[in-house]
């Protein structure tokens, strides 16, 4: 029989430590915490792509020669 190894355990070990994380936490705990880990992934993956839909977009500045126009003519106005 072929035993499986993963780092310095066998199969059995990583079987009976995986008892004993349900023993102590619970299956409902446990499948909370998978829920909150792959909710965090997904929006870190999220936060690396960078939604263009929730960025907020920003105006273009005016040409310079657009603000000349807009400042003499309120300097025209004023008097």
């Amino acid at each position: 029989m072929q035993e499986w190894v993963m780092g310095s355990f066998s199969l059995w070990h990583w079987l009976i430590v995986l008892l004993i994380v349900v023993l102590v936490f619970g299956t409902k705990r446990l499948r909370n915490m998978g829920g909150d880990l792959g909710s965090a992934m997904r929006d870190f993956k999220k936060g690396l792509q960078g939604d263009d839909e929730e960025a907020p977009k920003l105006k273009a500045d005016p040409a310079p020669d657009a603000e000349k126009t807009v400042s003499e003519a309120k300097r025209e106005k004023a008097e």
